[in-house]
């Protein structure tokens, strides 16, 4: 048997990170931008001037998160509340993380990479996160 799966691009990866700096430099926030394939690997990313380095970590675990859960990675933190089984196995978990900021990458009902941006705020990263998504036709829905 052979599975098919469809990815986003490196140029679509790139178009990602640049919408999300974009919007955050029009807001004055300074953020970490990352976009990564549905298995998790890197594709993109752009760590803004004066963006403290774990920062970028940060970016990539949200964006890893979101594309292998195939969820947005703030509804993993509601979902733990929920379970503390859950809870505690993702203290297990070192890719996982819980802050908002982390959104799939979603064409055609399918999820095809994730994006994580880290920096600002919860609700300022997802806005980032929106932004991008938006600007390059893509969803966040699964």
């Amino acid at each position: 048997m052979i599975i098919t799966r469809t990815v986003i691009s490196s140029d679509t990866a790139m178009l990602l990170v640049r919408e999300a700096v974009a919007h955050a430099a029009r807001n004055g926030w300074q953020i970490c931008a990352a976009v990564v394939e549905p298995t998790g690997s890197p594709l993109a990313l752009w760590r803004m001037d004066d963006v403290p380095v774990p920062v970028v970590d940060f970016a990539l675990d949200k964006a890893f998160t979101a594309a292998t859960l195939k969820r947005a990675s703030a509804a993993l933190f509601d979902e733990a509340r929920e379970s503390p089984a859950l809870a505690q196995g993702l203290t297990n978990r070192a890719r996982l993380l819980v802050w908002g900021g982390g959104l799939p990458l979603v064409h055609q009902g399918r999820v095809v990479g994730g994006i994580g941006v880290s920096g600002v705020k919860d609700f300022e990263d997802i806005a980032c996160a929106k932004a991008a998504i938006a600007a390059a036709g893509l969803g966040y829905e699964v």
